[in-house]
């Protein structure tokens, strides 16, 4: 398992984004993405703060990704 990097909602939006999720709306300051292939639907806070640790991942798991395929979705 590789080390989770620290990334605003916006880096992690363009990620979800490569992997195929669609902006489906905004309430706040989260924004909810989904994936039409896979059915996964996922919320990501588009706060000006880092992610935390915790949060990063679970948006990773709920997306049906694994933090091997985030990362290379970010070119690490």
């Amino acid at each position: 398992m590789g080390i989770v990097p620290a990334l605003i909602g916006r880096v992690v939006v363009v990620a979800l984004r490569q992997a195929g999720f669609v902006i489906l709306r905004q309430k706040g300051s989260h924004l909810f993405l989904k994936n039409f292939n896979t059915s996964k639907v996922t919320s990501v806070p588009m706060h000006s703060k880092t992610i935390k640790k915790g949060t990063l991942l679970a948006i990773i798991k709920q997306a049906g990704l694994t933090l091997e395929q985030f990362l290379k979705l970010l070119g690490r």
